[in-house]
């Protein structure tokens, strides 16, 4: 065993160089997958929170939506409400004591990170919807839009890069909280840890490789999104367009110019 801190990060490394990597690998295929299961229920749910209802729709259709939003208020309230360790715990064991539902460690591990992370996008769709100017519904509907077609082509896509930086939040905070999955057997880079530091009994090494490999993901991923943010942006200055015969003549016509000519 090295006596030096270094020399014993070193021999970790050497000897569990595989382990650490594929518990990182585990990690990042949970964040991703459970970050884009989870922007799609959030999606789903801020939509339908934001349908809009008026006394002169049907009653059936008020009593529907009524039920529904009231479910899925509920489920973003309690999912948004409870740690995920205790939902992990809830529903893998849960799901096997109450309905005999034996959950594989992947089917598991997706289910939880997506269900907790649809709770939390749902708030941000629904917000970011709501941030969109209301003209730009009445322009979608004043051409003949119905409201699905102005949600598809006008609203989501300004809503979606509002929320673009939480949606990278979401993924850096997933591939963090992906260890309290360890809870249920996940064996993802926590859980790696703990085995070869306890097979070692060098948990300070240990635990400072594992730390700079979760540094090390969640800064990559923070700098990739944050790129894409710039790339939906769009440039600073937009240029006016003159090829259309319109904007042009309408840009380029003077007036009093025009009428001193024909004097």
């Amino acid at each position: 065993m090295p006596e030096t801190f270094w020399g014993r990060i070193v021999m970790l490394i050497e000897e569990y160089s595989t382990s650490f990597l594929r518990g990182a690998g585990v990690t990042m295929i949970i964040a991703l997958v459970g970050t884009f299961i989870g922007c799609i229920i959030g999606f789903a749910v801020g939509i339908v929170q934001t349908i809009p209802v008026s006394k002169k729709d049907n009653i059936v259709k008020r009593v529907v939506l009524k039920v529904v939003r009231f479910i899925l208020t509920a489920y973003v309230e309690v999912f948004r409400g409870t740690p995920m360790m205790a939902q992990a715990m809830f529903i893998y064991f849960g799901s096997a004591a109450v309905f005999n539902i034996n959950m594989s460690m992947w089917f598991a591990a997706f289910f939880i990170v997506s269900i907790n992370t649809g709770a939390y996008m749902a708030e941000t769709v629904r917000g970011g919807i709501l941030s969109i100017d209301p003209g730009q519904t009445e322009g979608a509907k004043a051409i003949g839009m119905n409201h699905v077609q102005t949600m598809l082509y006008v609203i989501m896509p300004q809503a979606l890069r509002n929320i673009m930086p939480q949606i990278g939040n979401n993924l850096i905070i997933n591939i963090k909280d992906t260890c309290v999955l360890s809870i249920i057997g996940t064996v993802e880079l926590f859980y790696t840890t703990k085995g070869v530091a306890g097979a070692k009994y060098l948990y300070f090494e240990s635990f400072a490789i594992a730390m700079v490999m979760y540094f090390i993901l969640t800064f990559t991923c923070s700098r990739i999104l944050r790129f894409w943010e710039s790339r939906l942006d769009g440039p600073d200055n937009y240029d006016l367009a003159t090829t259309d015969t319109l904007a042009h003549t309408s840009g380029m016509y003077n007036y009093s110019t025009e009428k001193k000519e024909e004097e």
